[in-house]
């Protein structure tokens, strides 16, 4: 009899091998309640992926759905070209993930924490125990007790333990959670480096900073339904913005708003907002003046990942 779970299912004929997953109208609901409606994503070889959202966005349940821990009510997930209920136990083999804090046995090293998941996985060689740990620069530290490693030591055991199998996708929920800043600097480091290597990093984060810093492309999900999914710099792109000081402000806000080039005017305590898109300065001085309107002060501020975040999400911040 053959063992389906050693077969490794190839891509279908005509299939783009660097997709490593998509997800076609994925859906979830929990009685009434819609957690994921109608999700389409797509993640490729060599980049990072961010997933990102206000609490109960549905996010967790996106990736609990990816990894097989819970059941799609509508749509499907392809793993490196396969449904997933294809041969699920052969596509997981190559995904690694960490789902909020990683656990391990306290009183063991993290050497021997390592061994004993390795034991766990079967034919992982003691050459990749080693190679793990340094690759997450933890060889030093490898005989310690785990009870001995500071958070940001920690996270990085669990990334060295994703990486045991070689996995192909890699998902991080939160990897750089409570980090110092020299522990934040280093996973920050460590996840595009993983991404280079042929695999693909699915990364779910809060810290819309080092998120800006890492990703290739981010999807932004509120409701269970994606508002944006695109490249960071074309996100990032949008702007610059105008910092506007006036002593009318409503008044100006109606004058800038009837202009079909500014986009956006939103008021921020004695201050303007303008999203003009590329549109100078001096441009929006004028226009002001042709109404007899002299402004007070007039910046631009550059728009960050964490400003179109908080725009598209209507002010709620992540988890």
């Amino acid at each position: 009899m053959t063992d389906q779970a050693n077969i490794e299912p190839q891509p279908d004929a005509g299939q783009d091998d660097n997709i490593v997953l998509r997800t076609i109208g994925l859906g979830k609901s929990f009685g009434k309640l819609k957690a994921v409606s109608d999700l389409n994503l797509e993640l490729r070889r060599g980049e990072v992926f961010g997933f990102l959202g206000p609490n109960g966005a549905g996010k967790s349940t996106t990736v609990g759905m990816i990894l097989g821990l819970i059941a799609p009510t509508a749509g499907s997930i392809e793993l490196f070209g396969h449904k997933l209920n294809d041969n699920r136990w052969a596509a997981l083999r190559r995904v690694g993930a960490i789902i909020e804090e990683p656990a391990f046995y306290p009183y063991l090293s993290g050497w021997d924490n390592l061994v004993m998941l390795a034991r766990a996985i079967g034919g992982v060689p003691r050459a990749k125990i080693t190679d793990v740990l340094e690759r997450v620069n933890l060889l030093d530290r490898a005989r310690d007790r785990y009870s001995h490693y500071s958070m940001g030591m920690k996270q990085r055991l669990g990334i060295a333990s994703t990486l045991l199998r070689d996995p192909e996708l890699i998902i991080l929920d939160e990897p750089a959670n409570g980090l110092d800043p020299a522990g934040t600097l280093e996973v920050r480091d460590l996840i595009p480096q993983l991404a280079h290597e042929n695999r693909a990093v699915f990364l779910c984060s809060h810290l819309l900073h080092e998120v800006e810093l890492v990703c290739d492309r981010v999807a932004i999900i509120k409701g269970g339904i994606i508002l944006t999914c695109a490249p960071v710099k074309e996100l990032l792109e949008r702007g610059p913005l105008l910092q506007i000081k006036v002593d009318d402000p409503a008044r100006v806000a109606a004058v800038l708003a009837g202009l079909p080039w500014i986009r956006s005017v939103k008021r921020e305590d004695n201050y303007l907002i303008v999203d003009a898109s590329k549109e100078s300065p001096s441009r929006v001085n004028k226009a002001l003046a042709e109404h007899n309107i002299f402004v007070s002060e007039l910046v631009g501020r550059s728009i960050s990942l964490e400003g179109v975040f908080l725009e598209l999400t209507g002010g709620e911040s992540g988890d």
